[in-house]
């Protein structure tokens, strides 16, 4: 049997300034081929060129990437200040409708980063602009200076809740991730179920209640040399795992069924 299409949304990204692209990061292409055991497949974050409809028939899930811009926040009913810093409203237009499509026929999604946060705004949720400027909070953005490799460090703990998906995937209830983030939930949406918190309070890992797919979403970068973390080579597996059972007969797996 063929392996199952994984579609990975891509970044709009200009080459020497001046070149256009729509881009993805060789981590999370290696993630979904190596752990998930599917095909990954760039998908342009622009509905000028790909509609919802075409990607649902296309590929079997979706990996929500991170990325530098950040959902506009009109998208969640906020005026733009300068503290939301850059935005991709195409990206906006396609990520959107094409998470509220996936929950609704439970083809598997994972987000992450910026893609954590587009499944809260889809769920009817709301961020904030700039999470170190909170009181009590630190400071999840990536090192300024450094390799990737320190760039990409593990830099705090995880809790998930007892008895919760994330705790049941990974076997125990506190994980050591890396951070690489500026906003963050500020109101989670009706049916997103936060599972996990940085020790700051920070929500870091979320669900859709009551959805009939695989809805699993971090705030870190699992992607990250995936095969090799404890911690991000479940998440994968698992996502891996319900994107073939779709393929295969377009079985959803409910995140009851996570393990």
């Amino acid at each position: 049997m063929a392996r199952p299409v994984i579609g990975i949304i891509g970044n709009y990204h200009l080459v020497n300034n001046e070149y256009e692209t729509h881009a993805g990061g060789i981590m999370n292409s290696e993630a979904v081929a190596e752990v998930c055991g599917a095909v990954p497949m760039i998908v342009p974050s622009d509905p000028r060129y790909v509609s919802v409809n075409d990607l649902l028939e296309v590929c079997a899930g979706f990996l929500f990437t991170g990325g530098r811009p950040n959902v506009h926040p009109e998208e969640y009913g906020e005026d733009y200040t300068d503290a939301h810093g850059d935005i991709d409203r195409d990206r906006d237009a396609l990520t959107l409708p094409l998470i509220r499509a996936c929950v609704d026929r439970g083809q598997p999604i994972f987000g992450v980063c910026r893609g954590f946060q587009e499944v809260n705004v889809a769920m009817g949720g709301t961020l904030f602009p700039e999470i170190r400027d909170l009181p009590g909070r630190m400071n999840h953005r990536m090192p300024p200076d450094g390799t990737i490799d320190e760039k990409f460090a593990l830099r705090h703990t995880v809790t998930f809740n007892e008895g919760g998906p994330f705790h049941r995937l990974m076997g125990g209830t506190e994980v050591l991730t890396n951070t690489l983030h500026g906003q963050g939930i500020k109101a989670a949406g009706p049916r997103v179920v936060i599972d996990g918190h940085a020790p700051d309070g920070t929500p870091e890992a979320i669900y859709v209640a009551d959805a009939p797919g695989f809805t699993m979403s971090v705030q870190w970068h699992p992607e990250y040399r995936a095969a090799e973390d404890p911690v991000s080579r479940p998440l994968f597996a698992a996502f891996g795992e319900a994107a073939s059972a779709w393929a295969a007969g377009k079985r959803p797996i409910p995140i009851g069924e996570v393990a």
